[in-house]
């Protein structure tokens, strides 16, 4: 067919091409709307954003902007190809975290969710939770903190790389024999000090560089896409392996509490619930000898919790609790012991305790329908010693669909689990995500630990957009920042993450997702009935749940106020010097 003609196509435009004026345009843009209303309905943040104030509308409407504006000048494809050519290593389409995380740093969309009241931290493992340069200076600085390689030595590159590494307090300084030569005897401790300063590429500032790159997963082991998921999982254990006891003995353990707390008041959390799978190897300042029970670790974490709490940053601080954690991975016996162990100390420190799990690589491990023999022992005996330790079960953190591990998810629901960690696989599952939201079990989703451990590409590609829509509740976790690059105990980044991916979400999505994070805190021992009513009611209910909850409430608010003086008089977004500055909880 001929190209149509200048005359014939004047001709179109005035007498056969509708306007967007034109009543059938319109009606069907009307129709098209009331669509996509009906569908936002279905959502799990309709509520919240039903009850937004005029300045949290007008706040999120500037947040809006600002996140648009971003878009178009600071992530574009051509800036996110820049950036992919930058690493000497193959890069998986939209795997930005690791890339771009010191770029999201420095802007706009950052500074107002580096502010933002995020409520609750809910999913979060102990030993990776505070960034390993704290960490490591502070075995240094720590007198008889020793070094040992177990099963050989680290003479050579490859050594280094893969060996396994044992870091724990010794009375006595032991400075004889060498690490990094082949002569040293095998499970020989060696004054850290010293195996740092004798370090042979670099000395103590190579040591560092060395020992962190075995806690933590860096850019080329997260951007490397030929190794597959089993290869970063692989890595990711070994982290744990090395990090070991770094934290098990008393000094290390409450500096460690205090730099944790600090850095998630800092960063707008107010409570934490924090699992833990310790072997019973935490040693007091000054002893070698492991405590026989968990009793005085609990005990630092009680004192160490107050003596936060009373300086001018803690005064925000609500508190934490434990969440108790086996690894799926072993046998009956060793589970049941450390069951045993929890209930041991759940009558000790009630109040510091405040539910099970299993954790571990969950393709790896058994199933929870594998360990129903050791689960039902553990029911019944938490109920003759009359110990409240609910379930807060690891489900569905998988790439499969209809094997053991997805099937966890449905364990986990009929087991009466309180929480989903991960639920990476629900959005597959309609009955069970109709299941989930009749009993109001919220989905604690970890972005950035999907992403990393390559259950994800990036932020474009995860399945929680899929359960917000479906109307799961679900609250932002980290997972193991410390591991996994976050470098901070905070939440910021998956929060950021989050509000610059998903367009659909916006900062009233971010603000439910938070306020979720306190309805569904395990602030105090529940029966099911208690628990599910309290979630229920929210704000206005009458107990320790609902006065956190209007707390939080209070913040959002004076948060928007923050946003609207701040960048309200801006085209896009860029900070208004003129506003009056409004505090948030002291930050």
């Amino acid at each position: 067919m001929p190209p149509i003609s200048d005359e014939d196509w004047a001709d179109v435009v005035s007498k056969e091409l509708p306007s967007k004026d034109d009543a059938v345009i319109q009606k069907y843009l009307q129709n098209r709307q009331a669509l996509i209303d009906e569908e936002k309905k279905q959502r799990s943040d309709y509520t919240f954003r039903q009850r937004l104030s005029p300045i949290a509308k007008k706040a999120c409407d500037i947040v809006d902007r600002i996140r648009d504006h971003e878009k178009q000048t600071v992530w574009t494809s051509e800036v996110e190809e820049q950036i992919a050519q930058q690493v000497a290593v193959t890069v998986h389409p939209g795997m930005m975290f690791s890339l771009a995380k010191e770029k999201m740093e420095s802007t706009n969309l950052w500074k107002i969710v580096r502010r933002m009241p995020k409520g609750a931290l809910l999913h979060s493992h102990c030993d990776a939770m505070v960034d390993f340069d704290y960490i490591l200076e502070l075995l240094l600085t720590t007198p008889g903190m020793h070094i040992a390689c177990p099963g050989s030595h680290l003479a050579t590159a490859e050594a280094r790389k893969e060996e396994g590494v044992s870091i724990q307090f010794r009375a006595i300084n032991h400075t004889e024999g060498s690490l990094w030569k082949d002569d040293y005897k095998p499970g020989t401790f060696v004054l850290m000090t010293k195996a740092a300063d004798d370090y042979p590429d670099g000395g103590r500032s190579g040591f560092l560089e060395w020992l962190k790159s075995r806690c933590t997963i860096n850019q080329a082991d997260a951007l490397e896409q030929h190794h597959g998921v089993a290869e970063i999982w692989r890595k990711f254990v070994k982290c744990f392996e090395v990090i070991g006891a770094m934290i098990h003995y008393e000094p290390i353990w409450r500096a460690f509490l205090q730099r944790l707390m600090s850095q998630l008041v800092e960063d707008g959390v107010y409570w934490v619930e924090i699992r833990f799978a310790w072997p019973p190897n935490y040693c007091r300042e000054g002893c070698e000898e492991p405590e026989p029970d968990y009793n005085h670790m609990f005990q630092v974490i009680e004192e160490e919790v107050a003596k936060f709490q009373a300086t001018e940053a803690g005064q925000t601080f609500w508190g934490l609790r434990m969440i108790w954690t086996a690894l799926r991975g072993l046998g009956s016996r060793p589970i049941v012991q450390s069951m045993d162990d929890c209930i041991a100390t759940k009558l000790a420190w009630p109040h510091l305790l405040a539910g099970f799990d299993l954790v571990g690589p969950e393709d790896a491990g058994r199933p929870l329908a594998d360990l129903l023999p050791e689960l039902f022992w553990f029911r019944k005996q938490c109920a003759l010693e009359g110990a409240n330790i609910p379930f807060f079960f690891h489900a569905g953190e998988t790439l499969g669909d209809g094997d053991s591990t997805d099937q966890n998810l449905f364990d986990a629901l009929l087991l009466g689990t309180r929480r989903i960690g991960h639920g990476f696989s629900l959005f597959k599952h309609p009955r069970l995500i109709d299941a989930v939201k009749d009993k109001r079990i919220l989905v604690e989703s970890c972005p950035i630990s999907n992403e990393i451990l390559r259950l994800t590409g990036s932020i474009m590609q995860h399945p929680l957009p899929a359960l917000l829509a479906r109307g799961v509740p679900c609250a932002l976790c980290n997972d193991d920042p410390a591991i996994l690059g976050q470098d901070t105990a905070g939440m910021t980044h998956d929060f950021w993450q989050a509000l610059q991916g998903w367009e659909n979400l916006g900062l009233a999505g971010l603000g439910s997702l938070a306020e979720n994070s306190v309805r569904w805190a395990a602030f105090e021992d529940q029966d099911s009935e208690a628990w599910t009513r309290d979630i229920r009611v929210a704000t206005v209910g009458g107990g320790t749940k609902a006065a956190h909850l209007r707390q939080w409430a209070v913040e959002w608010e004076l948060f928007c106020v923050w946003i609207v003086t701040e960048y309200g008089e801006t085209e896009f977004g860029e900070k208004h010097n003129g506003g009056v500055h409004v505090e948030a909880m002291g930050r």
